[in-house]
């Protein structure tokens, strides 16, 4: 469970603290060299760092979202996936396209029918951490 801070300036304003300064703000700036070196460490190299924003991007479409919680229900085809997010076929394709891309689905052929699956039990774990973190909010 993640537990956050709120601080609140005595008139209430949380945009900033009593002295006015804003929430968050360093009032007295340092630099503390280890905090620094540790921080540049545990970052990882710039692709990775990239390929983790497109993921997060891809996240961002509510539109996406619901087609990868729907497939975490099990395999859908394009079909079935226009049915559920309630926009045309041509859409998803284009959706599923951008998450293909991202590696967060796959799909098989049955027949003339393409049928897609999230790609890896790490999607489920970003869908169900987004959520349960989401929840948190309410």
């Amino acid at each position: 469970m993640n537990t956050r801070s709120h601080n609140v300036a005595a008139a209430g304003d949380p945009t900033g603290d009593a002295t006015g300064d804003p929430v968050g703000a360093c009032t007295a700036p340092a630099v503390d060299d280890a905090a620094v070196a540790r921080a540049l460490e545990a970052i990882p190299a710039e692709e990775r760092v990239q390929a983790l924003a497109d993921i997060f991007s891809a996240l961002a479409d509510p539109t996406r979202l619901r087609i990868l919680l729907a497939l975490a229900a099990g395999e859908l085809c394009v079909c079935d996936l226009a049915c559920i997010t309630g926009v045309s076929s041509s859409a998803v394709s284009h959706q599923l396209r951008l998450l293909r891309d991202r590696d967060l689905v796959a799909f098989r052929r049955d027949g003339r029918r393409a049928v897609y699956r999230l790609a890896d039990a790490h999607v489920v774990a970003l869908l169900e951490q987004g959520l349960e973190h989401a929840g948190e909010r309410q």
